[in-house]
């Protein structure tokens, strides 16, 4: 990630927000790919489904908490539909959870639950800072890195037969505009991209550990 930060670094703060989710974000994992293929297993589509729920499921999210941590009105109404949005995304997850059935055996439980649990409250920390500009930066990167979890979502629905209703999401040129009026503060820029880097890092970390379980379902069939 270090590279993709400084490789992007004099291009301001919005392409260094977009090089870090096309090189760092959930759609170059390999486990999304996974998933959303026609050969995933159904149990592995259900796990996934039940951590994002476990992560992202609750009210309030990464931005909701930007949204009220945002005491000098930057990018507010970006924020105020990012987060109307995404309030039908939760909807949606919501509806997946409950027909996804029971979560899927798995040895080590306790300790996947654990770790959910852990990058949730990172999550929320990053999106709760009193750091100017690391909020914004988390639900920035939580934006744009929500379309390729979207993909997970979609391919569950599909399995069960849910209608998944279109994103009402700001555009990515929306986002990368408010991102644009954003550079000029060395130390605004330095925190959001802080906020983007560790979003991004938690939800990796999320599909190396659902990765991990599958492994271990595999090896105990």
């Amino acid at each position: 990630m270090a590279t993709t930060v400084q490789t992007a670094r004099g291009s301001g703060i919005a392409e260094l927000l977009f090089a870090l989710a096309d090189g760092e974000g959930s759609a170059t994992h390999p486990y999304v790919a996974a998933l959303c293929a026609a050969s995933a297993a159904p149990r592995d589509l259900a796990d996934a489904i039940h951590a994002l729920g476990m992560l992202h499921g609750r009210f309030p999210g990464v931005i909701d908490y930007a949204a009220e941590r945002n005491p000098r009105r930057i990018a507010a109404e970006w924020l105020e539909a990012s987060a109307a949005g995404f309030s039908r995304e939760r909807g949606l997850l919501t509806k997946l959870v409950v027909a996804s059935g029971p979560l899927p055996s798995t040895p080590g439980q306790a300790e996947s639950e654990a770790a959910v649990a852990n990058q949730h409250h990172a999550l929320a920390m990053l999106a709760q800072s009193d750091r100017t500009g690391c909020a914004l930066g988390a639900a920035l990167a939580f934006m744009l890195d929500w379309r390729a979890i979207r993909r997970v979502l979609d391919a569950a629905a599909h399995r069960l037969s849910i209608p998944a209703p279109a994103m009402m999401l700001p555009l990515d040129e929306e986002t990368r505009e408010v991102a644009t009026t954003l550079s000029g503060e060395p130390a605004v820029e330095r925190a959001i991209a802080f906020g983007a880097q560790q979003v991004l890092v938690q939800h990796r970390g999320l599909w190396d550990l659902l990765e991990t379980r599958r492994a271990a379902r595999r090896d105990t069939a």
